[in-house]
């Protein structure tokens, strides 16, 4: 799996993603501007030793992005994570190499991308009276939607105590 920032803002949303990337082998593709430094401790401290693990890859802009993933992988498609979308997360299948876009906290994917992908369109429901899910917790959601999907391929699906072992 993927999942593609659109200019993210927030040095701890990205380092938090990055971290969940690290978990569950996901790519996480950065589109630029950032509103921070690669190397700051906010994103560090965020994704805290795991950063070092993560497959990290930046782009000049959304037409880089798509012109070097979507070249490669001609079945992939972007799923575009936004408010607006007609459609929710669980309603759709994820391919194991889809990506899997979220915008800017501020201001989300913008409507001239999102126009261009209408059938790639997402959201996560909630109620009407909050605009929109803190970034790192809607990438997780959608992530690990996708993921299920695919029956968790390749993950650790059992737990051992530290200092016991389960009944049965």
């Amino acid at each position: 799996m993927n999942i593609v920032l659109h200019q993210p803002e927030i040095p701890a949303n990205t380092g938090n993603i990055g971290r969940t990337c690290v978990a569950t082998g996901t790519v996480l593709h950065l589109i630029e501007p950032l509103g921070f430094r690669l190397t700051g401790k906010e994103l560090r401290r965020a994704g805290m030793d795991y950063w070092e693990h993560l497959d990290v890859r930046r782009y000049m802009n959304f037409e880089e992005f798509a012109a070097k993933n979507l070249a490669q992988n001609k079945e992939a498609r972007i799923w575009m994570a936004t408010t607006k979308a007609k459609k929710v997360y669980t309603q759709v299948s994820f391919g194991r190499d889809d990506f899997i876009m979220f915008g800017r906290e501020s201001a989300g994917i913008p409507e001239e991308i999102l126009m261009d992908h209408e059938d790639t369109c997402i959201r996560i429901p909630m109620l009407c009276q909050i605009r929109s899910l803190n970034l790192a917790n809607s990438a997780a959601i959608v992530l690990y939607e996708a993921l299920r999907q695919q029956g968790f391929a390749g993950m650790q699906m059992e737990g051992a105590l530290h200092h016991g072992e389960w009944r049965q």
